[in-house]
Parts: structure tokens; C-alpha cells; sequence
């Protein structure tokens, strides 16, 4: 028995870190590209840097809308193909991308990039772990965020290099044969989906009227919380240190609050696999949603003084609202059918995060630090949101967790 449960931990921790490792590639090489190399492609294509980023928010716009039909079909055949398949696409998108010498190819190459955001990031990887291990997924799920928490920490200083002594055309053309030559294998080595349980699926019309509307309900209600969470995370990673600055700190005070949030994430991600992972994940979800409001508070209360513990504070709660993506619909729903309800309920918040710098944005530059204020009242609308939801078993019938090697 010992051998068996040795066994199943081993498979699992290779998936986790396998999963985790592509995860981070995927992430480094589309959403956090722009930070880096927006500039040298605005310059070298005698753009402005605004068409680079407006080309990521049309990206995001196209992940979110392919995000219920990848979840389904995941829910149908697994992720494994899926994900491989997801490798080939960034690649493509990122030599399109290396390619341009006008806004034409640029749009082409994001256009690309979106279809393999959509098909390779954090939902499709959620699905398909929750195709393999069933309920047990939550674990595994902490585990992903845990390692692509890094994502930002690897990418950035990595494009930078590639950037710097190769030309961001290269950097994209790197970034493309590491998709091919480490993600997609790795990829390709998860293991495959058990077949779902026929017994264990409920039969169609099974559930009565009022559990179809509750369903819908938790699910309109997870929607709008993770709409409202995702348009402060954009929102505010994209100008925090702007933001910090409107509230008296000074640009080198900016820039080590920046600096604390990628750890705040990761700590708090360690404490949701530790010590939290014991609870229900509302409760975790709730404290999270609260973390950014406290920060204004004390950045109110304290001045740029507090700008740290703002920086912490909010990099806490993004780093647990994340892994609550996966957790929180597993938990409540159960994983039959899970894919497709992930990408239904992750729509809007790829819609607001996509429209978030822009709008945030020009809040600080109209009305200064209200802007911080409107952020804290959707972090609190979002903690309203989850008071509506109770720690309920899952209203679906779990699959049988495990799955083959393939």
C-alpha cells in the first residue's frame, strides 16, 4: 500500500513540476513579453509602444472567448493533446511576431499569440488537471501557481538579456524553440485522462430545477468576483509604481514596493498550500479579495511609508485569488464538466483585465489617487460577492481520480 501511495505522490509531483515548468514558459513568452519588449518593437517598427500593448489586450480578448470551448473539450479528451498543441501555437504567433515590420504582422502575431493563450494557460492547465486527479486536483493546482509564480521573475530578466544582446527579434525566435523543444515535450509526457466514470456522471435531468438555478447562480457569482479581481490585479500591476508615486512616494520607494509583490505572491501561495490548503477555498478566496482594500487603507492612513506594505498586502491576494481560479469552481461543481465551466466563468475577467491598464490609467491621470479608491471598491464588491456562496459539498459527482502514463 505504502508503494502504492509513494507511487501516486512521485507521478504527481512530476506532473506538478512538469505542468508548473510549462506553465511559466507560457506565461514568459505572451503575457508578461510586452513589459520588456514593447519598446524595442514600437521603436524598430515606428509604432507607438501603446499599439504593442493594445495588440496583448486583443490577445487576452481572443483567450477568453476560445476559453469555454478548449475547457470542453478538454472535459471530453483531456488536456494532454491540447496542451501540446498549445506549445505550436505560441511558437508560430512568436516567429509571426519576429517577422513584422508594420502594424499588420504585429496584429497577425498577437492575433496567434491570443489562440495559444487561450489554449495554454492557467484554465487549460486547471482543466486538465482536474481530468486527471478529480477532486484531488487542489493540491496539484496550488502546485502550478507555486512554480509559474516565477513566471515575471524568469521572463523578464531573460527577454531583457535576449533582447540586449540579440535583437527582440531573436528573443522571439528563443522564446519559440523553447516552446518546441522543452514545453511541448514536457507536455506531451502528462499523463493521459482517465475515461470519465459513467456511473459517476449525473444522468441528464438528474437535477431539479432549483440546483440548476443554484448552480447558475454560484457560477454567475464566481464570474463577476474573478471579473472584478482580474481588472485590479491588470489594473494595478500596470501602474503601481505610477500610482505610488501619486501617493508621495518617491520613484526609488516605487520600485522596491514593485519589487515585493512577486514574493508576496509566491509566500502567500506557500501559505494557501500549507496551512490554508486545510480550509475551504472561500475562505481563502474572501481573505484574499480583502488584502488589496486593507493596503489602500494603510497607504491612506500612512502615506508612501506604507507603500511596501500595500505592495505586499495586494501581491498576497493576487497570488491566492489565482490559485482560487482552479480551487473554487473544482470545489463547489466538482470536476465533471469543470473545463467548460472554468472558461464560462473566466470570460469576463480575460474581458475586464484585458480593458484594465487603460481604464485605470486614465483614472490616475484625472482623478489621482481616487484611482487606488475605485480599485479598493471593486476588491470589496468582490469579497461581497463570495459572502453569497456558501462552503457547500460540490454539486457535481466527482470522476475517479488518476489516470494513465502515456
Amino acid at each position: 500500500m505504502r508503494q502504492v501511495v509513494a507511487g501516486h505522490a512521485t507521478g504527481s509531483l512530476a506532473v506538478v513540476i512538469g505542468l508548473g515548468t510549462t506553465q511559466t514558459i507560457a506565461w514568459a513568452s505572451s503575457y508578461y513579453l510586452p513589459a520588456v519588449l514593447a519598446a524595442p518593437i514600437a521603436r524598430d517598427l515606428d509604432l507607438a509602444p501603446t499599439y504593442v500593448f493594445a495588440a496583448l489586450s486583443g490577445a487576452l480578448v481572443i483567450s477568453g472567448l476560445l476559453g469555454p470551448r478548449v475547457g470542453h473539450a478538454i472535459d471530453g479528451f483531456g488536456g494532454r493533446s491540447l496542451l501540446a498543441i498549445s506549445n505550436a501555437v505560441f511558437a508560430a504567433g512568436l516567429l509571426l511576431l519576429s517577422a513584422a515590420h508594420g502594424a499588420a504582422l504585429l496584429i497577425a502575431g498577437w492575433m496567434v499569440l491570443g489562440i495559444g493563450m487561450g489554449m495554454g494557460l492557467y484554465e487549460a492547465a486547471f482543466a486538465t488537471l482536474a481530468r486527471i486527479y478529480g477532486t484531488g486536483a487542489r493540491k496539484a493546482i496550488t502546485g502550478i501557481t507555486l512554480i509559474a509564480g516565477f513566471a515575471s521573475t524568469v521572463g523578464w530578466p531573460l527577454t531583457t538579456w535576449l533582447d540586449a544582446e540579440y535583437g527582440w527579434r531573436a528573443a522571439c525566435q528563443i522564446w519559440a524553440l523553447i516552446h518546441v523543444c522543452l514545453a511541448l515535450p514536457l507536455n506531451l509526457s502528462l499523463p493521459r485522462a482517465a475515461p470519465p466514470d459513467q456511473v459517476s456522471r449525473p444522468e441528464a435531468g438528474a437535477s431539479s430545477q432549483s440546483e440548476r438555478q443554484s448552480e447558475t447562480f454560484a457560477m454567475g457569482v464566481l464570474a463577476y468576483m474573478f471579473a472584478a479581481a482580474s481588472f485590479v490585479s491588470s489594473g494595478v500591476s500596470a501602474i503601481l509604481p505610477s500610482m505610488l508615486v501619486a501617493f508621495g512616494a518617491t520613484p526609488a520607494q516605487a520600485l522596491l514596493a514593485g519589487t515585493l509583490v512577486g514574493p508576496a505572491q509566491v509566500g502567500a501561495r506557500l501559505l494557501e498550500a500549507g496551512w490554508l490548503g486545510r480550509f475551504h477555498p472561500l475562505l481563502s478566496a474572501r481573505l484574499a479579495t480583502l488584502m488589496n482594500p486593507i493596503g489602500v487603507v494603510a497607504l491612506i492612513a500612512g502615506g508612501s511609508f506604507f507603500a511596501p506594505v500595500y505592495a505586499v498586502l495586494y501581491g498576497a491576494g493576487n497570488g491566492i485569488i489565482t490559485i482560487a481560479r482552479g480551487t473554487l469552481p473544482l470545489v463547489l461543481f466538482g470536476p465533471v464538466g469543470f473545463g467548460k465551466r472554468v472558461g464560462m466563468i473566466s470570460l469576463p475577467s480575460r474581458l475586464t483585465g484585458a480593458a484594465a491598464p487603460l481604464a485605470l490609467g486614465l483614472m490616475v491621470e484625472h482623478i489621482g489617487r481616487g484611482a487606488l479608491w475605485i480599485s479598493a471598491l471593486a476588491s470589496v464588491s468582490a469579497f461581497s460577492a463570495l459572502l453569497l456562496l456558501r462552503a457547500g459539498p460540490a454539486t457535481s459527482a466527482p470522476l475517479q481520480a488518476g489516470g494513465q502514463n502515456s
